[in-house]
């Protein structure tokens, strides 16, 4: 299985990029991932947040392919704990998932084409956290759970 991890803009703050790449560099020693970002929508000032979504929603579909599991970073998603996370990872791996993507939205979360085409959503936290802080908050959950699906001792309980 591949995990896929699709964004909308680059990540502006140097920290939070260099914790993303400590974390992405573990991961590639678990499991076949690529985090691909999706360029900001340019003139946003000119659309109206329906009309951002829609082109945002466009830009996601031509990463997907129909044969691709598409999970949505969603405030109203399914919460895990890490160890159910770990779970539910494994779950996909056994079912013969090929390609799993996740995808964080724009500033206005997704368009309601994105939602029909989802294959579920998750949440990270009841709190609501930027986009930027969201990256390197699940690429360090995937590590996680890779490390708990492995037995090693990056996770205490």
């Amino acid at each position: 299985m591949k995990i896929t991890f699709l964004v909308i803009g680059k990540t502006d703050q140097k920290y939070l990029q260099e914790g993303i790449n400590i974390f992405e560099k573990r991961l590639g020693h678990y499991i076949p991932y690529e985090m691909k970002i999706i360029p900001d929508i340019k003139n946003t000032k000119n659309l109206s947040e329906n009309q951002q979504k829609e082109k945002e929603g466009e830009m996601i579909l031509q990463q997907v392919q129909n044969s691709d599991v598409m999970i949505l970073m969603d405030e109203r998603g399914q919460m895990f704990d890490s160890v159910d996370f770990s779970k539910y990872l494994e779950k996909k791996m056994v079912m013969g998932t090929r390609n799993l993507i996740f995808v964080i939205g724009g500033p206005y979360g997704f368009a309601q084409k994105i939602y029909d085409r989802s294959n579920g959503k998750i949440s990270l936290s009841k709190m609501t956290f930027s986009h930027q802080m969201v990256r390197l908050i699940f690429v360090e959950q995937l590590y996680r759970a890779m490390t708990i699906l492995k037995n090693e001792p990056y996770h205490h309980q």
